[in-house]
């Protein structure tokens, strides 16, 4: 799954642990529409459209903690990293309500259009889902290598 940290992101996660920014108690996983695809210029949630609540998604995703994430240094190659847990959600009706496909998932810092997305990851194609079947997004990693 292709992935990226947004600028906002690497900039907030050196404010956490260099200039005593209050870290998130939580982070959030938000799954969003194909109609505005994230980059490493996206600042805030409100640029993006999150899937409507209803048949197994609830608005403002799912609650990622740092209990579910595993931090690693990778001497030579990515450098550090964070890996959380796979997230998975189960259709209760045709998923998502809109029908028009869950295409990203992002990591923010809050449930509000001004949350700041840190991190955004391509699921490739409009994943739609029917009655008990599963979304399961793996390999949620972010990290913060050099540039090339």
């Amino acid at each position: 799954m292709a992935s990226g940290t947004t600028d906002k992101g690497k900039y907030l996660f050196l404010k956490y642990a260099f200039d005593g920014e209050s870290v998130p108690a939580t982070y959030r996983l938000i799954l969003c529409e194909d109609d505005t695809s994230p980059t490493k210029a996206t600042d805030t949630l409100s640029s993006l459209t999150e899937l409507a609540d209803g048949s197994g998604y609830s608005s403002g995703g799912k609650a990622l903690t740092s209990s579910e994430a595993t931090v690693t240094e990778v001497d030579g190659t990515v450098g550090a990293k964070v890996v959380w847990d796979d997230q998975t959600w189960t259709a209760t009706g045709t998923f998502p309500v809109s029908g028009s496909g869950a295409r990203w998932a992002v990591i923010t810092d809050g449930t509000a259009g001004s949350s700041n997305v840190l991190a955004y990851f391509d699921l490739s194609s409009n994943r739609t889902l029917t009655t008990d079947q599963t979304l399961t997004l793996q390999g949620l990693e972010v990290d913060l290598n050099e540039p090339a």
